[in-house]
């Protein structure tokens, strides 16, 4: 008894799409050639018909010609512009499968969900000392604690003052940067997210965590394979 491989539906479409597209552009080529010839007849036809006495000047030929091969090439060029396009998208969702599943450092809330945060600071260059403020997802400034700003990277554990694990959720980080007791600026700190999604956008590649976080691609400044947990 023979069997029967089952059918890939993926590559069932890809191969229908395939037929359709050659299809379509050999229609469209057929279209092309008859046009042409239809004018040649209609051209001919025209120049056998002319009044002897009277004859068409043979520069209106050449520019009813030049028109023709002007709309012809134009056709061409269209098409060469769609199979360009078609290339050209193909390449950037090829791009966009390369963000999924990483790492990326951006200064964006962070979701605590009981597991220590690891946040990349910013501290000042010139600090000699810094705060690290937590803030919830209404912006209420919920902790603060001194942190070396000469350190990459800190881990904040999620655990109050007083010992209490602070309730799951977004969470922002900022630093404050001081110099001899003068405060030097505040900026956002970095958390590392793990992107799930990636799509294109008229404002170019967003990139979303599973955890509802949405930013852009331009926001990134680093990417890294996932932390084995």
């Amino acid at each position: 008894m023979n069997t029967i491989a089952p059918t890939n539906s993926s590559t069932a479409q890809a191969a229908n799409q395939a037929r359709a597209a050659a299809a379509e552009e050999a229609q469209n080529e057929g279209v092309l050639s008859s046009d042409f010839e239809t004018f040649l007849n209609m051209l001919s036809v025209q120049m056998k018909n002319q009044d002897p006495l009277n004859p068409t000047d043979s520069t209106e030929f050449a520019s009813q010609l030049a028109q023709f091969s002007t709309v012809e090439q134009q056709t061409l060029t269209n098409k060469l512009l769609q199979n360009m396009s078609s290339q050209f998208t193909s390449n950037d969702l090829s791009s966009l499968s390369t963000w999924v599943g990483m790492e990326a450092r951006v200064a964006a809330p962070a979701n605590f969900s009981g597991s220590a945060i690891e946040v990349a600071p910013n501290a000042n260059t010139s600090a000699d000392s810094a705060f690290l403020i937590v803030r919830d997802s209404d912006g209420t400034e919920v902790q603060r604690y001194a942190i070396d700003p000469k350190k990459g990277s800190v881990t904040w554990s999620g655990i109050d003052d007083a010992g209490n694990v602070f309730e799951d959720g977004l969470y922002t980080f900022v630093t404050e940067s001081y110099a001899n007791g003068e405060k030097l600026d505040s900026v956002y700190a970095d958390t590392y997210a793990r992107v799930s999604e990636a799509r294109m956008t008229d404002k170019g590649v967003m990139l979303s965590t599973q955890d509802g976080i949405e930013f852009s691609s331009d926001d990134v400044i680093a990417l890294r394979e996932p932390k084995a947990s």
